[in-house]
């Protein structure tokens, strides 16, 4: 699990073909790679992935096809990724509890300076929006933010300049894709509505 709380911004350096997936080695300069093992989930921009290998302030880890097909983000080499270590028991939870497992991409359709913040409207995949709710959280590319309005599939947040500055999402721009992964208990909410309706038959 992770909270959505971007602690760095690394560079993939190798993207190399692997069984149809990829073998990525990301630098991480600022992410502290101490504590972290062989076997640990990092969220690259979102994406939990399981380290494979480890050679100082580079981690390596290999992305599935099936990955790679519903994401984005993962395969340019020379790309800046968001990264987060997996969360540990007494750490803070600043953000909410994202699981690094991607629901589905989204694309850009404004992204607009608003004086003190910058206004991102990202359009959801259609199945997707019936879970994004206006003062929900969701993550985009791995940051946790909260969805300030909702108009269809359409829905949009405020970056404040501190987001902007440790994160790729400054990077937007309008049509661009990101990574969307709705909160965990508009999932549970509806699988429990959709369990009372099947007992009720």
């Amino acid at each position: 699990m992770f909270s959505g709380i971007i602690a760095d911004v690394g560079l993939i350096t190798r993207a190399e073909d692997r069984d149809g997936g990829l073998r990525l080695s990301v630098v991480a300069e600022a992410l502290g790679m101490d504590d972290v093992r062989i076997g640990d989930s990092i969220a690259v921009n979102g994406v939990c992935l399981t380290v494979v290998k480890l050679a100082g302030n580079e981690f390596t880890v290999d992305v599935s096809r099936e990955t790679l097909d519903c994401t984005i983000g993962l395969e340019r080499l020379g790309g800046h990724v968001n990264l987060e270590k997996a969360l540990r028991m007494a750490d803070r939870l600043g953000g909410h509890l994202v699981s690094g497992h991607v629901d589905g991409v989204g694309e850009v359709v404004a992204f607009n300076d608003i004086g003190e913040s910058w206004r991102l409207v990202v359009r959801a995949p259609h199945a997707l929006a019936k879970y994004i709710a206006t003062k929900g959280s969701i993550a985009i590319n791995g940051v946790s933010l909260t969805v300030n309005h909702v108009a269809g599939s359409e829905f949009d947040v405020n970056l404040i300049p501190h987001t902007l500055d440790v994160t790729t999402l400054n990077e937007l721009q309008m049509g661009a894709k990101v990574n969307l992964e709705i909160d965990l208990i508009a999932r549970y909410v509806e699988r429990m509505m959709q369990a009372e309706k099947e007992e009720s038959k």
